[in-house]
């Protein structure tokens, strides 16, 4: 896999709101070029290019501009970053997007060097492959992760009230009524929430909801799925320094005088959480038993 290909892929999304079009928007950014994917939730486009193509696009587009393509593709790193981190951030730079035909136009105008910049992101309709790659195995891996996931609650569920069944047993009363829970029932539970809260859930809307909440997910998976394809080709060579690890690798752009900017931030690595049990058993009343709050793949 080319380290752009490979970079972009562990790219977490993030969410634009640019006048009346909201993008999910995922970019990769080197010294030798960058990888762009873009997303309105009805289409996805794609742009790839090396150092030669920025710097002649560069030239046309700021012909008052004379600087190597690595200091223009670290300008467009350092517009880019803070505002795929956070979208309330306030951007240096204005951004607006056009459709021409298929395509989709990323403008950007800022300043570089006291001069005005302009770059164009010339994104074009995304291959059905790499729509699989970025979207559909990583939704699909996560929907499987998180089935995963309310099997495991749905066991502990039972036996906390195991637990809670002994102790009343052995003659511990609540001290409050407010406390008292029915037995958990698996099947009532999901018959419950496909009625009451899965409207609710399965709203996608412009797909905020999804990069807010549920990035540190795609990202585990697809460092997985990573993973398991350099084990499936048995070679170190499909891993390049940078894109195997978050944002801020060595090779991503390091701080340099006045042309090159700072790395990118670290991603978010999923917590795993301990599933192990205790050695020994107590008694107590059900009045001092704290219950520990779960967390898991939602929280």
């Amino acid at each position: 896999m080319k380290e752009l290909e490979q970079g972009l892929l562990m790219q977490p999304w993030a969410w634009l709101q640019l006048a009346e079009n909201s993008l999910m928007v995922k970019a990769y950014i080197t010294k030798q070029g960058y990888a762009l994917l873009v997303s309105d939730l009805q289409q996805v486009w794609h742009e790839e290019v090396d150092a030669s193509v920025v710097s002649q696009r560069a030239k046309e587009l700021n012909k008052r501009l004379t600087a190597p393509p690595a200091a223009f593709l670290c300008h467009l790193d350092d517009l880019l970053r803070p505002l795929l981190k956070d979208s309330t951030f306030p951007s240096e730079a204005m951004f607006t997007c056009d459709h021409v035909a298929e395509a989709l136009i990323l403008r950007v105008r800022s300043e570089l060097s006291g001069l005005p910049f302009y770059w164009n992101f010339h994104c074009i309709p995304a291959s059905p492959s790499l729509v699989s790659q970025h979207l559909v195995r990583p939704l699909m891996g996560m929907s499987l992760a998180l089935q995963c996931q309310v099997r495991e609650l749905a066991t502990l569920l039972r036996m906390k009230d195991l637990e809670i069944q002994d102790y009343q047993e052995s003659g511990a009363v609540l001290s409050r009524d407010r406390l008292k829970t029915e037995p958990f029932e698996e099947n009532s539970f999901l018959e419950q929430f496909m009625v009451e809260k899965r409207p609710e859930a399965c709203s996608v809307g412009n797909g905020r909801l999804f990069v807010t909440n549920l990035q540190s997910l795609y990202m585990a998976v697809t460092r997985q799925e990573i993973q398991v394809r350099q084990e499936h080709l048995g070679t170190e060579d499909l891993q390049p320094s940078s894109s195997a690890s978050p944002p801020g690798a060595e090779n991503q752009l390091v701080n340099q005088p006045e042309e090159l900017i700072s790395s990118a931030p670290s991603l978010p690595v999923p917590e795993k959480e301990s599933t192990g049990t205790s050695g020994s058993r107590q008694r107590p009343q059900l009045s001092k038993v704290k219950r520990k709050k779960l967390r898991g793949l939602f929280s």
